[in-house]
């Protein structure tokens, strides 16, 4: 067994991919805020291709954690001289550990703020990147105002503050470049949002502008701000990866990551100061990314939110556990091609009813082990960015809803049932959720009355007629006899080829 760190890769078992670079010698040109196991499977994996490539050194990663939990991820780093193994496992079965080396400094804010300005200050940080959840962005899913109410942002606007969030992070980074006179820095989205950038620049404009007008305006007319997708699934590292880890390659990782070989990035081409030569290791760098986030947001993400509550719920745990039911293969292939499909834009290079089945055969993946409940969390932030959309511009062609329907009711019994004890419920809005939920019985179709969640989607009686018979099929049902019967509704047929996609 031999324990990571720098001094260790030579010991290593020649079954594991290490760095052709010599970590040590790294330029840290990107600074990314939350580094956690998607960042670590994507956009540092990306990073380490290009460093193996023998490109240019002043990319590496300097990580950095704001909130309370980070410090774990900084004294792991700092025990294995900021290594950590990838490990990707195909739908086969077949593995790969590779040691990751792009991270090259971890900054744990709260113990050092001054040391994370000056380093957002540093002329030789060019972009700063982010994988802060859907919710980090503090915007209003309904409104699209940025939103100052949480404690910690109001710290961050109050002059001299020092900063807690990563608004008063970048901002006084930004404000610091402007006085010195060096350029600013682009700011990366890597977050599952339609139009990330758009929503970054918006989010860290309104923040700068509340702060400083004058630095507001600045930010608006210097700072890049790309659109983004990226797509790589990448569950929970448990007790289990570091057990298969050191049983199969010798090697001890406190903090390994498991991810499915399939990964993806599109970027756009906007940047301030330049950027890595990403499409010299599998990006594709483009002028314009929506057609590739709508495709992925409202089939990929979608599609997880409309598996999980409904899986759930019919007592599974991990998502290649309801994809082995063909009623759920159907229901998922349905709604991809009868109601989010429609809402897609042509996208460059890909065969859409290709992709469906290839979504299929990710999410039945049994090597990747990726749990259903990290898969509902937050639901409030994720539902109204990758579901809503498509019932909103289905309701405006008169096109099919009723799939879409069943996952938000899905979504209100399940969190009925975890009010009762019957799983957690992890989201920002959970008491208002749970309150919804609940008046249910007395008020049918009170769930659909969160106006930040739903907005305008309460006062379609399309909508709510289809909400409440989804809803009232699954109690009376369950799960999979809603869905039983919403397929003699919609005439879905099982088909044997999908369900071995």
């Amino acid at each position: 067994m031999v324990k990571l760190n720098r001094s260790a890769l030579d010991a290593l078992s020649s079954s594991v991919l290490v760095p052709n670079y010599d970590p040590s010698t790294l330029q840290s040109g990107i600074v990314h805020f939350g580094v956690g196991g998607f960042h670590r499977s994507h956009e540092a994996m990306y990073l380490d291709r290009l460093l193996n490539a023998r490109g240019s050194t002043e990319w590496a990663i300097c990580g950095v954690g704001v909130l309370p939990h980070d410090a774990r991820m900084q004294a792991v780093f700092a025990a294995q001289d900021n290594l950590y193994t990838l490990i990707t496992v195909s739908p086969d079965g077949q593995s790969e550990a590779r040691i990751i080396g792009a991270i090259n400094r971890f900054l744990f804010a709260p113990d050092d703020p001054e040391a994370v300005l000056e380093k957002l200050a540093d002329p030789a940080t060019k972009i700063v990147s982010l994988t802060v959840t859907e919710g980090g962005y503090s915007v209003n899913n309904v409104t699209g105002e940025f939103e100052v109410s949480s404690p910690a942002i109001q710290n961050d606007l109050r002059a001299g503050a020092t900063p807690q969030t990563v608004f008063g992070f970048i901002t006084e980074g930004l404000r610091r470049r402007r006085e010195r006179g060096i350029a600013p820095f682009t700011v990366m989205s890597c977050d599952n949002m339609q139009g990330n950038g758009h929503v970054a620049q918006h989010a860290f404009t309104a923040f700068a502008r509340l702060k400083d007008a004058e630095l507001g305006e600045w930010v608006a007319r210097q700072v890049a701000f790309p659109n983004s997708m990226v797509d790589r699934i990448t569950p929970v590292t448990s007790e289990q990866t570091k057990q298969e880890l050191a049983a199969d390659y010798g090697v001890e990782d406190e903090w390994p990551v498991l991810a499915e070989t399939f990964t993806q990035w599109v970027l756009e081409d906007n940047f301030t100061m330049g950027r890595p030569a990403l499409e010299s290791v599998g990006v594709h760098v483009v002028d314009d990314v929506e057609p590739y986030e709508l495709m992925k947001l409202r089939l990929l993400n979608a599609s997880h939110q409309a598996m999980s509550h409904l899986g759930l719920l019919a007592g599974y745990t991990y998502a290649h556990e309801v994809l082995q039911h063909p009623l759920f293969v159907d229901f998922l292939l349905g709604y991809m091609a009868q109601e989010a499909t429609p809402t897609l834009q042509a996208v460059p290079g890909i065969d859409l009813a290709a992709y469906h089945h290839q979504l299929i055969e990710r999410f039945g993946s049994p090597a990747i082990q990726d749990t259903l409940a990290r898969l509902v969390a937050e639901g409030s932030e994720r539902i109204p960015k990758f579901l809503l959309p498509v019932i909103r511009e289905q309701l405006d062609t008169g096109g099919e809803i009723e799939r879409s329907a069943l996952v938000v009711a899905a979504w209100s019994v399940y969190i009925e049932a975890a009010r009762a004890g019957r799983f957690p419920l992890v989201d920002p809005r959970a008491e208002r959720l749970t309150a919804a939920a609940l008046r249910e019985s007395q008020q049918p179709g009170a769930f659909l009355e969160l106006e930040d969640i739903f907005g305008d989607l309460a006062h379609s009686e399309r909508f709510r007629a289809a909400y409440l018979a989804g809803r009232e099929c699954v109690q009376r049902l369950g799960a999979l006899g809603a869905l039983e019967e919403l397929a003699t509704k919609t005439g879905s047929k099982t088909s044997v080829g999908a369900g071995s996609a």
